[in-house]
């Protein structure tokens, strides 16, 4: 014996033993002091080994007579039916397929973990541990599979009689499909398959000869699609071996065969009889049921397979239009030709209703995918509603190059839904009852045309009414623009007059009494030194004014120059501290002098470098103003200046930028100061574009203050 854990008895331990000796001593020890309950979990080979062993039989047997709970797991098998039942005697026993490892835990505190041992002995090697966690979990895994299993006297009755346990599995192992599929088909007197091309080539790779058994007496049925020539020999050969086979132009998303007795069912087409990853298997009542009532109303509505290749081999073309009464089939028909679109969708929904119905029957997620994965071109026109504009919303936003939604008035006596795909192939289904919430309730006869003349109708009329709609929509838009533009003028003309009433109200004001005074001028400086800053301001409203007439117009110009930025910087400082716009005891203003020759309009780079400035003095009541400069070399190798760019930022630790106008903030009119018109970052933006540069601002990431910053060419030559 080997041991992985502390020598303590009382200590949580793993142990692992071996020798089949030992391992049935180690476990009849276990046994005989089990108190509350042991459940046990083997493969089919574990009630053989139990009986086998005569003391730990025995053992058990005592455990049971002391009132301990004694709980079984295995797999029951007709070979050891005999062995499940003495082991029901003592045990409440239960049956799993499939079951393998064996390993046992007595009163949820110890474990053992036996290796799978050859048929009918003794494992040779045993893992024992009583570490709570893994014993937990192990216990937790055994109650789990409790409840999966089946009581013993249910299988043991469908093993004796012959029942088979009503079930529905998916099957994703390719030799596990052909083997139960071929089960199947032994098992079955008739069979009805509906399948795709590929699923029939499929079928005659794997299936055939089981087919000629059920062939040989009239049991066999066949629905597939024929619609090429080189399908038709294989549909020959089964026609040969016996095989009744019909043709269905308008096929189910589904492929499946279904017995007396049960099903098999894929999704996956086979193309090029590959065999389906996925396969559902079931002999469930309702499923059976189901798809036999689903085949025959195909196989009713079929066309017998020797009739279809006849006209195949004629050249005959078939039936360019279908009318199709039954709701349901105009349904798959619908969702076949949207899924199978490679160039354009286009669709007509006559009410919201319409829309909502057929989005909830997935034809919008058809057309996503489409769009998505065979960039399918996708046009919609539609009513306009509220409860549908979340929805078109997101889908231009989404697909913005794929699909183009308009909007159409409600329409007036035409009550149907017309689809066209790649301008080949066109349905139109009637509306027979708007207020139904189903598809298949509120459509009534639906018509089907692969005609060429008549295709392309509907396609004049769709082009003819999406044209309508454009008009329209350039109309509207046009009038929203009026609208907007309306309305920034109002904005402006408000905004300007408050700001140009507010410094003429106190000129005019003082300007009357200083002229109805006498005496010495210096006893009224107070006086002149506001009508003087009131008529700066309004100076300064009346160039902001005029600058955004120029930048509009497109007629701001620049009159460049070349001047040393770090001079710049020093005057507006100056300007700044000696004009006192700034409490140099609460705010410090950091600058780190640094000679950069710049080619710029300097008129216009200081009327952008003092608006930020302000803006920074503004809202830092307390606190630190950085202004710091960066060149930003281009990479060229021939040293070229004219490609380097600077980068000047102002760093405050004030209020920082509200959120609500971090994403306008340099539009027109964005403030949340009390004083101002909002036309600062707008013009200063505009005066950094015009020389080729960009500007842009973000809050500092420890959450005091903002930074604003731009970036042009230094423009050196």
């Amino acid at each position: 014996m080997t041991s992985e854990s502390a020598s303590d008895d009382n200590s949580e331990k793993i142990e692992i033993l071996h020798g089949a000796e030992n391992i049935i001593r180690r476990t009849l020890q276990d046994l005989l002091n089990v108190k509350e309950s042991f459940v046990n979990c083997t493969d089919y080979t574990g009630p053989s080994v139990f009986l086998a062993y005569k003391p730990m039989w025995d053992a058990c047997i005592a455990l049971k007579q002391r009132g301990v709970k004694l709980r079984f797991i295995t797999e029951f098998t007709k070979d050891n039916i005999h062995e499940c039942k003495e082991v029901m005697r003592i045990f409440e026993l239960r049956h799993l397929d499939g079951i393998k490892g064996n390993f046992g835990i007595a009163d949820g505190k110890d474990y053992g973990g036996a290796a799978i041992a050859k048929e009918g002995a003794v494992p040779t090697q045993l893992i024992r541990s009583n570490v709570k966690t893994f014993v937990e979990q192990q216990q937790y895994f055994f109650e789990t599979l409790w409840t999966k299993a089946t009581p013993a006297k249910q299988k043991i009755r469908e093993i004796e009689e012959g029942i088979i346990p009503i079930q529905t599995k998916i099957l994703n192992d390719e030799n596990e499909i052909i083997k139960e599929i071929r089960r199947l088909n032994n098992s079955a007197s008739k069979l009805s398959i509906c399948s795709a091309y590929g699923g029939m080539e499929m079928s005659y790779k794997y299936f055939f000869d089981t087919y000629k058994r059920i062939a040989d007496s009239g049991g066999m049925r066949c629905i597939v699609n024929i619609n090429k020539r080189d399908s038709m020999n294989l549909i020959k050969v089964f026609l040969n071996a016996g095989i009744q086979v019909r043709h269905v132009k308008n096929m189910p998303p589904m492929n499946f065969g279904v017995s007396d007795k049960e099903l098999a069912a894929t999704i996956e087409n086979m193309e090029g009889g590959k065999m389906s990853q996925s396969f559902l298997i079931s002999n469930e009542p309702l499923y059976t049921s189901h798809f036999t009532m689903l085949f025959e109303e195909l196989w009713k509505n079929g066309v017998d397979a020797k009739d279809r290749i006849r006209d195949i081999e004629l050249g005959a073309e078939w039936g360019n239009v279908e009318v199709i009464p039954i709701s349901s089939r105009a349904r798959v028909l619908y969702l076949d030709l949207v899924k199978k679109a490679n160039k354009e969708i286009i669709i007509m929904f006559p009410t919201t209703n319409a829309f909502i119905r057929q989005k909830n029957m997935g034809v919008i997620q058809f057309s996503e995918d489409a769009a998505r994965q065979r960039k399918v071109k996708v046009r919609i026109l539609m009513p306009s509603n509220e409860s549908t504009q979340d929805t078109v919303r997101y889908l231009k936003e989404k697909y913005a190059k794929q699909m183009n939604i308009r909007y159409i008035e409600q329409m007036l006596g035409t009550r149907a839904t017309i689809l066209v795909v790649d301008r080949k192939e066109c349905l139109v289904m009637e509306l027979r009852d708007d207020s139904k919430t189903t598809f298949d309730e509120a459509i009534g006869l639906s018509t089907y045309s692969n005609s060429k003349a008549g295709v392309l109708s509907y396609v004049a009329i769709f082009e003819s009414l999406w044209d309508q709609t454009e008009l329209y929509q350039e109309i509207k838009k046009a009038h929203e623009v009026l609208k907007l533009h309306d309305k920034a003028q109002r904005m402006f003309i408000n905004i300007a007059a408050h700001e140009l009433r507010t410094p003429i109200q106190p000129i005019i004001g003082l300007s009357q009494i200083l002229l109805s005074k006498t005496g010495s001028i210096e006893q009224y400086s107070d006086h002149l030194n506001t009508i003087n800053r009131n008529a700066k301001r309004l100076n300064r409203l009346s160039d902001d004014i005029l600058d955004v007439t120029k930048i509009e117009s497109n007629t701001l110009e620049l009159r460049k120059e070349q001047f040393n930025l770090n001079d710049v910087i020093m005057n507006i400082m100056d300007d700044t501290t000696l004009g006192k716009k700034i409490d140099s005891k609460r705010v410090q203003l950091v600058y780190q002098p640094q000679d950069i020759l710049l080619n710029a309009d300097k008129g216009r780079i200081i009327q952008v470098i003092s608006n930020l400035l302000s803006n920074a003095i503004e809202f830092t009541k307390d606190g630190v103003i950085t202004i710091s400069t960066r060149i930003d070399k281009s990479g060229n190798n021939n040293n070229d200046n004219n490609t380097d760019k600077i980068t000047i930022s102002i760093k405050d630790t004030g209020t920082g930028i509200d959120p609500g106008i971090l994403p306008e903030l340099f539009s027109k009119f964005t403030t949340k100061s009390f004083s101002g018109t909002g036309l600062g970052l707008f013009i200063s933006k505009s005066i950094v574009e015009a020389h080729g540069g960009i500007m842009w601002a973000n809050n500092n990431r420890d959450g005091k203050g903002a930074t604003f910053s731009f970036k042009i060419p230094l423009g050196l030559l």
